[in-house]
């Protein structure tokens, strides 16, 4: 069982990373979304600029040692994603850029649905 669960946090962190990445679009349906979303950026940006490890990424680990698995070490970006995302060799000033730019990319959303909110 601690299996799954520990799968089922992976799920529900890679799901919170896209959310923090594109969610600002689903104020475009209903702007109340914004109240989920923006704390959920602002968490997203700070591990960036802060490099600070993810709750999750100690819930899945707590739940793979439990399962007698063996936790990672590393956090869930630099496990599951860094060869996907991030370029090798990925310097601290480049990974600031990175959180920088989930900002801006974000504010060109809410932009956008300040925008279609205005003009209906």
């Amino acid at each position: 069982m601690d299996i799954i669960l520990a799968t089922l946090t992976l799920l529900v962190h890679l799901a919170f990373i896209f959310f923090c990445v594109g969610g600002g679009l689903v104020c475009l349906y209903d702007f109340k979304w914004s109240y989920i979303h923006l704390p959920a950026l602002g968490w997203g940006a700070a591990t960036e600029f802060s490099a600070i490890v993810s709750p999750l990424t100690d819930l899945e680990n707590f739940f793979l040692r439990r399962a007698g698995a063996a936790a990672y070490e590393d956090d869930f970006i630099g496990r599951y994603l860094l060869a996907a995302i991030y370029p090798d060799g990925l310097t601290r000033n480049e990974q600031i850029w990175l959180g920088a730019g989930l900002l801006a990319f974000n504010v060109l959303i809410y932009l956008w649905v300040w925008r279609r909110r205005t003009d209906s």
